[in-house]
């Protein structure tokens, strides 16, 4: 059969739109197999488009809201099996009859994006937990869909490291997410435990009560991730050395983060020297417990 040419012009739109950007998302890892390397580059795009969707230019809030549910509607046109002319979607549909992908972890997806709109300040851990449980944890589960390892022991712990990665990125990013969208991933329940202040950060000011309230904080997310760790272990081939890199990748900047107390606002970058180490681990299979 002749290839169809508006699908391979999807499939050349998505490879575009992945190409330059540097992201945990791994776009197009050479420790992934080549025949995955297509599919995860049209869910990368598909992430990517909403997430601008939700952060970028200078929409209104209703604008944005609007276009994401036109992103909605695309994906229950996948459902429905009605054509699309929208290129990402032309591609992911082929990506989710091919690989079996539940098209609900999309969805959740989505709804992480809605929040991104709507939700500047989190009451509770618990509320945190659940924007993970729909901005991270998904992507995840879409890997392991994709080697076809989604059992539910695997899928547990891939929650896990998603959490732990996602709770990484907040603490990296502390003052762009309140400088550039006025948002803040720190329970406000928390803030209040430890006595810590809106103001302080804002301005940076950084005294004993915000190191503890972030230390606090990087031990939660180093916990999480040793919850998931197993799954490095337990997953073969590539993807098992993927996710050991992965795993490791998280600690070390937990451990930069938590032995540089007052460094809150500056973000840890993994050196040439921590990324041979990763690597020798990795292939070593060595991870904490």
């Amino acid at each position: 059969m002749a290839p169809d040419p508006r699908l391979q012009a999807a499939y050349g739109y998505c490879l575009e739109r992945a190409r330059g950007h540097y992201e945990n998302f791994p776009v197009a890892s050479r420790l992934l197999p080549r025949r995955l390397r297509r599919p995860i580059r049209v869910i990368y795009t598909f992430a990517r488009n909403a997430d601008d969707m939700a952060d970028e230019g200078d929409d209104t809030v209703e604008v944005r809201l609007q276009r994401l549910q036109q992103y909605e509607i695309e994906l229950e046109r996948i459902t429905a099996d009605t054509p699309t002319d929208e290129p990402v979607f032309i591609a992911l549909k082929d990506v989710i009859r091919n690989h079996h992908l539940p098209i609900e972890l999309f969805h959740d997806l989505l709804a992480a994006f809605r929040m991104d709109v709507t939700i500047k300040r989190y009451a509770r851990f618990e509320d945190i937990l659940n924007y993970c449980q729909h901005s991270a944890n998904p992507v995840g589960r879409l890997l392991l869909h994709l080697y076809g390892l989604a059992t539910p022991v695997n899928l547990q712990r891939s929650d896990a490291i998603c959490t732990s990665l996602q709770l990484i990125n907040f603490y990296q990013d502390l003052q762009q997410d309140l400088d550039e969208n006025d948002r803040l991933y720190l329970p406000l329940d928390e803030l209040r435990q430890f006595g810590v202040a809106d103001r302080q950060l804002r301005e940076q000011d950084i005294d004993d009560r915000l190191i503890a309230l972030m230390q606090f904080q990087y031990q939660r997310a180093y916990q999480l991730m040793l919850q998931g760790t197993p799954l490095g272990n337990d997953l073969p081939g590539r993807i098992g050395l993927e996710m050991r890199m992965i795993i490791l990748g998280g600690l070390t900047i937990l451990r930069k983060l938590r032995a540089s107390p007052r460094a809150i606002f500056q973000r840890p970058r993994l050196t040439k020297t921590d990324v041979l180490g990763m690597v020798w681990h990795s292939l070593l299979k060595h991870l904490p417990t």
